[in-house]
């Protein structure tokens, strides 16, 4: 994912403001990074360039967990499209 791709995202539950955190970013593209709405708090991680931005219902914490306690990061069990630091 590009910068500038990022740059026309926005949060798709309530259409606020992104925030993005980079991991891992080689030759201008965004290989690993999270993106957090301003608004509501939900998480949506950027694997492989791909920004993971689909609806709670479809979403599997089981999967992203691993690599959100890798950047130190865990999910809340209570909200599980909310992160924990």
């Amino acid at each position: 994912m590009r910068l500038e791709f990022y740059k026309k995202l926005c949060c798709p539950f309530d259409k606020k403001e992104l925030k993005l955190e980079v991991f891992k970013e080689e030759e201008g593209e965004i290989k690993e990074a999270l993106i957090t709405c301003t608004h509501c708090s939900r998480y949506y991680p950027v694997i492989y360039g791909i920004p993971i931005m689909s609806p709670d219902e479809y979403r599997q914490p089981q999967l992203e967990a691993p690599i959100l306690k890798r950047w130190g990061y865990q999910i809340d069990d209570k909200k599980p499209q909310q992160l924990l630091q």
